[in-house]
């Protein structure tokens, strides 16, 4: 694997982190300077099961997931500055929109939503996000 610029650090952790095992070669997030790309996350805990059958209760799991990679890598919900989410049904939209919401009761960051054919694990939704800090991450 190529060396990344010394600005560029990728991460990547394990169920022992709290993080569910990986279901691709990634990392689960990279730091470039001010910006934390956290990658895709799916719906599933730490054992790798995919929780819960109905998008609410997936977008929590993988909210949940996104989250503990932001702290891990020294981050907060707050750092959210874009969020990009794929959902297998466009008929979820509604109850995805809520369960989504919920976990941004102060500031929405922007963000786009698109509907797929297919996602890894069969899940229903996969979510990622961009977060931002001023002065960079540790």
């Amino acid at each position: 694997m190529q060396d990344l610029p010394p600005s560029i650090r990728a991460f990547t952790f394990t169920p022992d982190d709290g993080v569910p095992p990986s279901v691709a070669p990634f990392a689960h997030a990279t730091v470039a300077g001010e910006t934390l790309y956290v990658t895709g996350q799916m719906p599933t805990d730490v054992t790798g099961t995919v929780v819960g059958a109905d998008v609410a209760t997936q977008t929590d799991q993988v909210m949940r997931n996104l989250v503990r990679v932001t702290e891990l890598c020294g981050g907060r919900l707050s750092d959210v500055v874009s969020v990009r989410a794929y959902l297998l049904d466009w008929a979820d939209y509604a109850a995805f929109n809520d369960a989504y919401a919920a976990w941004f009761p102060d500031r929405l960051p922007s963000r786009t939503c698109v509907g797929v054919t297919g996602l890894a694990v069969g899940a229903l939704v996969e979510i990622d996000w961009v977060c931002w800090r001023p002065g960079g991450w540790a």
